[in-house]
């Protein structure tokens, strides 16, 4: 079994000025953190979702997914700052630091957060929302490891609760 390792969240939030909804991960995945940029695994179903959502081009790059956010008001981020965790495993997760979302609501127009997952949804209300005031909407994950739910089950699901 892997060991606990405490991490560091090493980049920060994409957003800007108007940007009118939160997407939040719960903390980023090995490939992710090796990449440097949210759901780097190519079986993450997130950018192909989004995309699709957007009736927008798949965006493959770092410089093209943050345009990408941008251009459809959307800001992404994570809860958790720093944890121990083993590999990539959400369930392992413990010594949680949350992140601070004062400065990404005070700059952004900000009124919609979205929790990819589960885990997300629960590290948000338990440790920013009563900070944040602001209530998530629990989506369901993008994540391979949600094999449950297929693409355009996700897809339905995600289209009902963002609108865009």
């Amino acid at each position: 079994m892997e060991e606990y390792r405490n991490i560091h969240h090493e980049f920060g939030p994409v957003y800007d000025v108007e940007s009118k909804i939160l997407i939040l991960g719960s903390f980023p995945s090995v490939k992710s953190r090796e990449v440097q940029f949210y759901y780097g695994h190519p079986q993450n179903r997130f950018w192909k979702l989004l995309a699709k959502l957007m009736g927008e081009e798949l965006p493959l790059t770092i410089p093209q997914k943050k345009a990408f956010l941008l251009r459809n008001h959307i800001a992404l981020w994570d809860v958790i700052e720093s944890c121990s965790i083993r590999g990539s495993s959400d369930t392992s997760i413990k010594d949680v630091k949350v992140n601070d979302f004062s400065q990404i609501l005070a700059e952004s127009s900000i009124t919609r957060i979205y929790a990819n997952g589960g885990k997300a949804y629960e590290l948000y209300v338990k440790y920013a929302e009563p900070n944040t005031g602001i209530k998530a909407v629990k989506l369901p994950s993008t994540s391979p490891a949600n094999a449950a739910w297929s693409l355009q089950r996700l897809e339905n699901e995600w289209r009902m609760m963002i609108r865009p």
